[in-house]
């Protein structure tokens, strides 16, 4: 616990003092400021935001899975509108990526709790967007394995190293190499939480690498029978 604190206070200090030294810059010298600085001040103090109400969500549903206290709400959806909803959410970065969601069947369908896996998507896209140059290639695709659905998440960035791949799913582990991202934050909680979700789902996460290069996420879901009779 005392780690948990000092680690989450540490990384809390940096987006809160962008947050409330930018605030200040445009309450002090608004009249002064051109448009594109503005808008530049602005920009920052919502990627901070946003990046401090997903760590948040991340936190809450860590506390309630080691907890016993998170009620999964298992019931059967459509993987397609799964992932659209998760496209929704993604950090502001996310737009400078090409990000394709490829489900061959549109009816597709997966046991689950939607708002978690929901997270678990936005999650590891959010990683590839931190690690990955601007412009790499995104795919979320979902297949049907038997009584599984496989949802795989790639991106054709640097890759990870084979020692890094062994404790990604570490709470606090954060890979050393930056490839792009904004190495102000190393909060390991988003793929250690995903795992959570994940196990908490009877399902299975991996990572490996996505040939010629870059990286492929893949987790496992209990499929849903799709009755097209009336």
């Amino acid at each position: 616990r005392a780690n948990l604190l000092r680690t989450i206070s540490h990384d809390l200090r940096t987006p809160l003092t962008s947050i409330s030294g930018n605030a200040g810059v445009l309450m002090e010298n608004s009249s002064v400021l051109d448009e594109a600085k503005k808008q530049r001040l602005y920009a920052d103090i919502y990627d901070d935001s946003m990046w401090l109400v997903q760590l948040v969500e991340n936190l809450l549903s860590i506390t309630r899975l080691e907890n016993g206290g998170l009620d999964l709400r298992i019931q059967p959806e459509l993987l397609e509108e799964v992932a659209g909803e998760a496209l929704q959410h993604l950090n502001r970065r996310s737009a400078e990526y090409p990000i394709r969601v490829d489900i061959e069947d549109d009816l597709l369908m997966a046991k689950m709790d939607s708002r978690l896996i929901t997270q678990v998507i936005i999650n590891i896209v959010n990683n590839a967007v931190k690690y990955t140059p601007a412009g790499s290639r995104i795919t979320i695709s979902a297949r049907r394995e038997g009584e599984m659905v496989r949802v795989e998440i790639a991106d054709d960035g640097g890759g990870i190293p084979d020692e890094a791949k062994e404790k990604l799913f570490q709470m606090f582990y954060t890979a050393q190499h930056k490839r792009g991202g904004d190495s102000r934050r190393g909060l390991g909680l988003g793929l250690s939480l995903c795992k959570s979700i994940i196990t908490a789902h009877g399902g299975t996460i991996t990572v490996r690498d996505n040939l010629p290069h870059g990286t492929v996420f893949s987790f496992t879901l209990q499929a849903e029978e799709v009755n097209c009779h009336e």
